[in-house]
């Protein structure tokens, strides 16, 4: 039987209100709306996994060695993104996630680039605490700002998926 890969995603790019600003960061992509209906997307929002609310004071990290993340107002929010990596990818897990579409530059999600730091919109090359996990544990992660490229990895592996089912039933 041919298993449609699963796919972990960002709740807010699904348009669900998650953000630390109570909004979303809903993407309109003909792929997302068709994996949906197929049931082959697990959203998640880390950072309400890990305990935070919504809304919350926006957060980032302060340093990756050891990793420090703080909220605008100064709270030390680490345990709570640590929490929030750790229930994501027992979740990416339990759902048997090929990879994830998580959002871009976010202390949790963000897999090439996030804040600096400083709170002022200043862009640095990194990841969130979310994505690393999921990195160290196999699970490729593509943000919205590389949909291309997670549509040609599901594509490809379910070409692949489907011929190896048809080399099965040979």
């Amino acid at each position: 039987m041919n298993k449609k890969n699963k796919i972990l995603v960002s709740a807010c790019l699904l348009g669900n209100k998650v953000r630390y600003d109570a909004k979303d960061n809903l993407i309109d992509s003909s792929h997302l709306t068709r994996w949906q209906e197929q049931g082959r997307l697990v959203p998640v929002c880390p950072e309400l996994e890990g305990g935070l609310p919504t809304p919350r004071s926006p957060a980032e990290i302060q340093s990756k060695f050891p990793l420090r993340i703080t909220s605008f107002t100064g709270e030390d929010v680490t345990p709570e993104f640590l929490a929030g990596a750790e229930k994501t990818l027992e979740l990416a897990r339990q759902y048997d996630c090929c990879c994830a579409l998580l959002k871009s530059r976010s202390p949790s999600c963000g897999n090439l680039e996030v804040y600096d730091g400083n709170f002022n919109g200043t862009i640095k090359a990194g990841s969130g605490a979310t994505a690393d996990e999921l990195m160290r544990n196999g699970i490729p992660v593509y943000s919205e700002r590389q949909l291309d490229q997670l549509i040609e990895f599901i594509d490809q592996l379910d070409s692949y998926d489907s011929s190896d089912f048809q080399q099965e039933a040979i």
